[in-house]
């Protein structure tokens, strides 16, 4: 035990004088008189905070060689004892600010030294050039953090702006911390493993395990929607909660990151990587999970205090920007085109000894709504992609040619005074449809467009970051004020009243409701109520996984239990394919083909089990590398 304690103290003592010597680096490169009061990690940005206006105002050029130096972020900020006092700040912000910006809250976090403000439109309160910020630090010497509001108002993203706010304190202790860790010494990088905790050979729970010696991480923590096993295998020997350094999320579908709060809940006390987008979504809809959970009579596996815990340890990252996560890993996240903030996960571990690329879900072709997948990746030597729709018989048509395909649908329906029920996911394939139809014009298509409960949510959700968007859909809503979202036929559905009004309305509509595979949810209540009558329809335009209502309806039930009750459906069942936000095989070659550097090992996971592996066995042949659909609980090594 006493050799123990001497190992554990003589590497606290290398760790802290290996965070010292970085520290020591910065201020011998520091001048004279830059009066600096703290210098801390905020996770792996290192903040300088001084005394100096002169410095706070004029330092970019040292501190850009500094940065060109040690490779490490590094940012100045101002000393509390030289702010300026919140409320005349405040004023003067408002003050500068012009009307038509539609500014709203203004929050002030003197533990960072950051005023937070947040308005419709940004980049008046930014100015031209940047000038009306450069005048709030010239005059307060706060630092100016300018966000978007909802132009739909959004109470989730409200609460977690505000839970981050309240929290400012405690978060800048856990950054602190985290920042220590992330530069104590990286250990040589001598193996590599990738554990399958779930989501191989199967479409749910997905949850890898990344380990070195020396990090172990976690991609993606999902449960599995009608599944028989809903959560993946946290309890593998392989998988210890305490040794767990980070958490990244792909995307904010349940089946990527609804047990996320879980791991929070029974003690995991890290970071959880992913784009803003996805934090906000996936708090939603795990908010909407525990409901879920509570309705059908289940034990929900967290509450809300393991969302909360989720949301004050989340770290948002843009694309492109490199963070380091681990002493031993560098994480970058890139644009995944399958919904809103979903990206593609680019780790560098050792400092360039492997570099590993994680899909999650992939689209690598334009849709309404996002650009293709990225694929300007310098290095990848291993690749881990989905095959959803793996299958060389999973073709999709021409993304024109299925829109249209959908819109002929809607308006077959319509034109005989039917009403179009659509289940979706509360985010991603509903807001494509809603920006698709609200392409039409009004003389050509005239009927309303409901978006139910969550589905209406989470459309808020996309009206505060259209810079994830596409670049053809910023241009339509950035520059000429044509926002598809805010189209008058769209309306949203809150509550049970509303939508009985919407079930006993003459004439024809559109009904988009969660949940996208008819296992629940509002869908439900109105596939009893409208499936007994020809003149409706119901048209799926996503994946229905095996097990599910929506599955047996595509296969051809008549029959089928809705709320505890056996419903004759009569209206006309459509499938529309190729609205996905899933690759099929040809998409997925195209994006290996169109890497920079092929990668040396690839690992097939998120498909049926045939598609796993027909999607394997096609590109060993098409690329000639070792090419694995590994299974659950399987573990490789990489390196």
């Amino acid at each position: 035990m006493d050799f123990l304690n001497r190992k554990a103290t003589k590497r606290i003592k290398w760790w802290v004088s290996m965070t010292n010597q970085i520290i020591e680096q910065i201020k011998q490169d520091l001048p004279d008189d830059a009066d600096i009061s703290e210098i801390c990690y905020e996770g792996c940005d290192i903040i300088l905070y001084t005394k100096n206006e002169l410095f706070l105002k004029n330092s970019f050029g040292v501190i850009k060689a500094i940065v060109d130096k040690l490779k490490k972020r590094v940012v100045v900020r101002a000393d509390p004892s030289i702010i300026e006092n919140e409320e005349k700040t405040e004023k003067m912000i408002r003050d500068l600010a012009p009307k038509e910006s539609e500014l709203s809250e203004i929050y002030f976090e003197p533990e960072f030294s950051k005023v937070i403000i947040h308005a419709k439109k940004p980049g008046l309160v930014i100015g031209r050039n940047g000038e009306i910020v450069k005048k709030i630090i010239e005059r307060t010497n706060w630092t100016p953090i300018v966000k978007r509001s909802c132009v739909i108002d959004s109470e989730i993203v409200k609460a977690i702006r505000k839970m981050l706010h309240k929290n400012a304190g405690n978060r800048k202790k856990f950054l602190n911390e985290l920042g220590k860790k992330i530069y104590s010494p990286m250990k040589e990088v001598e193996r590599i493993q990738v554990t399958a905790l779930g989501g191989f050979r199967e479409v749910g729970r997905s949850c890898i395990l990344l380990k070195t010696a020396q990090t172990n991480v976690l991609l993606d923590c999902g449960v599995s929607i009608g599944g028989k096993e809903p959560f993946p295998y946290i309890d593998a020997s392989e998988f210890v909660l305490q040794k767990l350094d980070a958490v990244i999320i792909s995307h904010a579908h349940l089946d990527h990151s609804a047990l996320v709060p879980y791991l929070y809940e029974y003690g995991y006390k890290g970071p959880v990587y992913c784009t803003e987008p996805t934090r906000d979504l996936m708090a939603l809809l795990q908010m909407d999970y525990i409901d879920v959970c509570q309705r059908e009579h289940r034990d929900a596996p967290y509450g809300t205090k393991g969302i909360e815990k989720a949301i004050t340890h989340s770290i948002a990252l843009e694309y492109g920007e490199v963070s380091d996560i681990t002493p031993d890993m560098r994480l970058t996240l890139e644009n995944a085109g399958h919904m809103l903030g979903s990206s593609l996960i680019h780790l560098n571990i050792g400092n360039g000894t492997y570099n590993l690329l994680y899909t999650g879900d992939i689209k690598y072709g334009t849709t309404r709504l996002f650009e293709p997948a990225r694929t300007n990746f310098t290095r990848v030597e291993g690749l881990i992609i989905e095959s959803t729709y793996g299958s060389s018989s999973d073709v999709q048509e021409p993304r024109k040619d299925v829109e249209q395909h959908l819109i002929e649908a809607i308006k077959k329906a319509v034109n005989r005074g039917g009403k179009v029920l659509i289940p979706s996911f509360a985010a991603e394939r509903g807001q494509e449809v809603a920006a698709i139809l609200s392409s039409l014009s009004r003389s050509e298509f005239d009927v309303p467009i409901y978006l139910d409960g969550m589905l209406w949510d989470a459309t808020a959700i996309h009206t505060a970051y259209p810079e994830f968007l596409s670049r053809a859909m910023q241009t339509r809503i950035l520059r000429r004020g044509e926002n598809p979202f805010l189209d008058p036929r769209l309306k949203g559905i809150g509550s049970q009243k509303e939508r009985e009004n919407v079930l006993n309305e003459a004439g024809p509509s559109v009904i988009i409701s969660t949940s996208g595979m008819v296992n629940g949810g509002p869908i439900l209540s109105y596939l009893e109520r409208l499936g007994t009558d020809p003149k409706n329809m119901l048209i799926f335009v996503g994946y229905q996984a095996e097990g599910t209502t929506g599955r047996k309806i595509q296969r051809g039930w008549k029959n089928v239990p809705l709320n505890d009750k056996s419903v004759e459906l009569n209206l006309e069942i459509v499938t529309i394919d190729g609205l996905s936000g899933h690759s099929p095989q040809k998409e997925l070659i195209n994006f290996i083909d169109h890497l920079r550097t092929m990668p040396k090992r690839i690992l097939v996971n998120h498909g049926e089990s045939s598609k796993c592996v027909e999607l394997a066995r096609t590109l060993h042949k098409v690329f000639r590398v070792e090419t694995t659909a590994l299974k659950n609980l399987e573990t490789v090594r990489l390196k």
